[in-house]
């Protein structure tokens, strides 16, 4: 018998290695759900129009379940932004799921102007396909033929074999159809009825589900109400005042706002109506709800993840009219929490919010009203574009000897007529020069990219940075010009707009919930808003999105 055997070491010794082997059994099992588990569901929400200013100044106010939820059970980053140069609906939605730039998804605008007929197309419209029983004009958005690049959803159909369901809803069309990618399906709200429906490039007809949804009629519910406060006056004592935004002939700029037609039926003026006030969300999130039963979101057979993604429009139509420093708007904000911290809590009854990822963004946000801007100070006004435009060609006329060397626009972007100008012996950095210098002498101008300094890719400052990634080689203006801060392109009184590089356009909010993935915290790292599809898709372990140059955001992953 060996001298160094031992009967009782080793016993314990065996008792410890079995020990050993049922605490490493035991840590697999508890580690597992945050590392091998992928969520039943996604939900991607996106409120259209909502500076992270916002959520910060109002933050008090929140109730416990909607914007509190995600604040202080998720991951919140303070320093992020829709990181290109025009901050508008249709390229900020692009951006949320494909993690790419107008440079490379092609989406450089709500519209823009067509390089081969030279007139204005709009995002996502497409004639070769139309809405499922309503009326569709020829610029309605219908597909998303316009859209260069894959997306979230895309890949996760490619991964799953096209098992995975990917839903999408929303009050404009563009925040729909651009959210759902090519081979996701998208409804959008239609203005003429008060229905959700999508279009033909998605289905013949609808399923049941929206069939028995657009019977109920849900939208008529609200005729004749009105939306009130839903705080005490005391709450409201940040405010601008009301009488800084002069109201538009025929319309109101105080509560209440009344939801009715001047014909006294049910009819377009009344559904085009709700849009600019809570009852367009509220019917978004509830044709959301009645997704996922229909489509058993979060409950697939097959057991892939599916994705949901909502675009709440009507934040961005009330801060258009009123401002984002405005009672309305802070009110809206209020009310959209409230219905969040509904929606969610009928998340966990139906999928469990422990099998749920919840991401919430913003296409972009929000300049100030020039009027209530120049009560603090600054310099803030309206630009006419048009106005401007036919400045700048009466200019080069005079300047330059030919006349209508600009040929159209669609602001910021301003496109020349090179051919015209080779012809008349006018080179074309001579062109591009004179009319840059005319540009910045001009009111409200900050800055003039040429075409040639977007090919030669010179960059210096962020502002060089992120108009860059919003110029599209084949589809964008020979000119890009930047207004100062707080001023805009518009015309007329009231209301305001977004669109630059100034971070009160490009920080949005973007906060990210789902315990068994995200660690919770307030993060300072900057961040951008195409870091979110790459995240995504690492915790759905599939392919990012095709153009996709966001990155994962490894400080909050679990």
């Amino acid at each position: 018998m060996s001298k160094n055997f031992s009967p009782s070491r080793q016993l314990a010794q065996a008792l410890l290695l079995v020990a050993s082997v049922a605490a490493c059994q035991a840590h697999a099992t508890k580690a597992a759900p945050t590392t091998a588990a992928q969520p039943k569901l996604v939900v991607v929400l996106v409120v259209d129009g909502l500076p992270q200013d916002q959520v910060t100044r109002y933050r008090d106010q929140f109730g416990q379940g909607g914007f509190r939820r995600l604040l202080e059970q998720g991951a919140w980053f303070s320093d992020a932004h829709q990181a290109h140069g025009i901050t508008v609906t249709a390229i900020g939605h692009s951006a949320v799921l494909s993690g790419a730039y107008p440079y490379q998804h092609g989406v450089i605008g709500n519209n823009w102007i067509d390089p081969v007929t030279k007139k204005s197309v709009y995002c996502t419209e497409d004639g070769n396909f139309h809405y499922i029983g309503e009326d569709t004009q020829p610029d309605d958005g219908t597909a998303p033929t316009k859209l260069r690049v894959s997306t979230l959803g895309d890949e996760l159909r490619y991964s799953t074999g096209d098992k995975a369901k990917v839903v999408t809803v929303s009050g404009k069309d563009r925040g729909a159809i651009l959210l759902a990618g090519k081979t996701g399906t998208a409804y959008m709200y239609m203005e003429k009825t008060g229905n959700f429906a999508s279009s033909t490039y998605y289905m013949q007809q609808h399923p049941q589900w929206v069939q028995r949804y657009q019977a109920a009629r849900p939208q008529d519910r609200y005729y004749g109400k009105s939306w009130t406060p839903l705080l005490a006056d005391s709450a409201y004592a940040r405010d601008a005042r009301d009488d800084l935004v002069p109201a538009k002939p025929g319309a109101r700029n105080t509560f209440p706002f009344a939801y009715y037609s001047d014909s006294g039926k049910l009819d377009g003026e009344y559904y085009s109506r709700l849009k600019a006030g809570p009852f367009l969300d509220e019917l978004t999130l509830e044709f959301a709800r009645a997704a996922i039963d229909g489509e058993s979101l979060g409950r697939n057979p097959a057991g892939v993840p599916d994705i949901l993604g909502v675009s709440l429009s009507a934040h961005d139509y009330v801060n258009h009219a009123y401002g984002p420093e405005s009672k309305m708007s802070h009110d809206h904000l209020q009310r959209l929490d409230r219905m969040l911290a509904g929606f969610f809590a009928d998340l966990d009854k139906k999928v469990g919010m422990d099998n749920v990822l919840v991401v919430l963004t913003a296409d972009h946000g929000f300049a100030n009203v020039p009027e209530f801007a120049e009560t603090r100070g600054f310099s803030a006004k309206r630009i006419d574009g048009a106005k401007l435009v036919d400045a700048l060609n009466q200019h080069l006329a005079t300047t330059l000897g030919v006349d209508k060397l600009v040929t159209t626009s669609s602001l910021p972007n301003i496109y020349l007529d090179y051919a015209l100008a080779e012809k008349s012996s006018v080179n074309r950095a001579a062109l591009e020069d004179a009319a840059a210098r005319f540009l910045l002498q001009q009111d409200g101008l900050a800055q003039v990219y040429t075409r040639t300094q977007m090919e030669t890719g010179a960059v210096a400052t962020r502002m060089d940075t992120l108009m860059r990634r919003a110029w599209n080689r084949q589809l964008s203006g020979d000119l890009m010009v930047v207004t100062k801060p707080a001023w805009y392109f518009g015309k007329g009184v009231g209301g305001t707009s977004h669109g630059t590089p100034y971070t009160y356009d490009t920080n949005v909010p973007l906060m990210v919930f789902g315990p068994r993935w995200i660690k919770p915290g307030a993060y300072g790292q900057y961040a951008e808003v195409v870091d979110i599809a790459p995240t995504l898709a690492h915790l759905l372990r599939i392919r990012q999105p095709s153009a996709s140059e966001g990155r994962i955001l490894t400080e909050a992953v679990r």
